[in-house]
């Protein structure tokens, strides 16, 4: 039977053997990461834009699109954010022209595309905003990893607010996804790294 040290010495050498394999699956030479570096965010959405009409992905076919998430009733992140996502688009220029801008709403009970319309209004004015039925905000924002929820509360009226994500998107004119902003992002470092990640 073998000895205790035997087996511990086994068990070591089988560890470091996994240990092994999984580091050469997981990094080529020169430490770099292998697989298809592609994350796996964003896909196919059918949505009904600030104007009524009913839209997907395909609408916006050759744009690169800079997606936020959020709601219309949102006392202070959505405004804030949509204000630097518009000065960043005055700060592009031109390039500007190959960006579409979108606001998706994670409070569709609300936000009907009259209200989305008059609120996109107050940024710029390229900016679209989309809603649809609670299925088709629970299907983009599951593609797009968007957690939101309504905020619990003790108030039952209709003025609750909403919990989310707060990340912005930027995806490739086919639809993949290129880079991610956080919350916090000024204009100016904005629109430089659209450009960077556009011309990359």
């Amino acid at each position: 039977m073998p000895s205790r040290r035997t087996l511990i010495f086994a068990l070591t050498v089988m560890l470091v053997a996994l240990a092994s394999g999984a580091a050469a699956l997981l990094f080529a030479p020169g430490g770099r990461p292998t697989g298809s570096g592609t994350a796996l965010i964003g896909g196919p959405f059918t949505l009904t834009d600030h104007n009524g009409n009913r839209v997907t992905d395909k609408s916006y076919a050759g744009k690169f699109l800079l997606i936020f998430f959020g709601y219309t009733y949102c006392p202070d992140v959505c405004p804030s954010e949509l204000q630097v996502m518009s000065a960043a688009l005055d700060q592009l220029g031109p390039d500007a022209e190959k960006i579409q801008p979108l606001f998706i709403s994670i409070d569709p009970a609300r936000d009907t595309p009259q209200a989305l319309k008059d609120y996109v209004s107050n940024f710029n004015s390229r900016l679209i905003g989309l809603t649809g039925s609670d299925q088709d905000i629970a299907a983009v924002a599951s593609k797009y990893r968007v957690y939101y929820a309504k905020a619990k509360t003790n108030d039952s009226t209709a003025d609750y607010l909403m919990d989310h994500s707060t990340i912005l998107y930027l995806m490739r004119p086919d639809g993949t996804f290129l880079k991610h902003f956080t919350y916090g992002t000024d204009a100016k470092a904005l629109a430089d790294g659209i450009r960077q990640a556009m011309d990359s």
